[in-house]
């Protein structure tokens, strides 16, 4: 994947108060903020503290993989932010260690939309540029008995947040 400008990503998606990676009330969650070109990209920019390491100053492998998860995503939010698509199948490549307490960039791109299956790649790369984890990602819409109504997305306080 193509290292795009930060500039490019102009459209601020939605969090929510709880979730692990977005959720901004979360205390022991990591409060990712998601930003979207318009078209079939999210980026991500975090630093990590140490308390998410799994070896010492090295990001948990987990919580990468999570980082990516939701990266990638998101990618089925851009057209509507109320689409939630829940994951299939991950492949990851751990390429390099991810420091933490180190800037981070993350982008997700959708590489096949068929409805209800979608596809997407990501990846996090270093303040030098270099790519140190890639993953691929099939997602699935939610089942039945998971819809998204305007109640749910209240309790989940899915908005865009200054």
């Amino acid at each position: 994947m193509q290292n795009s400008k930060r500039e490019d990503f102009k459209f601020r998606q939605p969090n929510s108060h709880h979730c692990f990676a977005c959720g901004l009330l979360n205390q022991i969650g990591l409060q990712l903020e998601f930003f979207d070109n318009g078209v079939d990209q999210v980026r991500c920019e975090a630093t990590i503290p140490e308390n998410y390491n799994g070896y010492p100053g090295v990001v948990h492998g987990g919580v990468v993989a999570a980082m990516l998860d939701e990266v990638i995503i998101r990618t089925a939010m851009i057209r509507d932010t109320n689409h939630f698509m829940m994951t299939a199948r991950m492949e990851i490549k751990y390429r390099q260690p991810v420091p933490t307490g180190t800037p981070l960039a993350l982008t997700g791109r959708m590489t096949r939309d068929r409805g209800r299956i979608a596809r997407g790649s990501g990846d996090l790369r270093l303040p030098d540029g270099s790519v140190a984890v890639e993953a691929e990602l099939t997602m699935a819409d939610m089942p039945s008995g998971f819809e998204i109504t305007d109640r749910v997305l209240e309790e989940l306080g899915w908005q865009v947040y200054d």
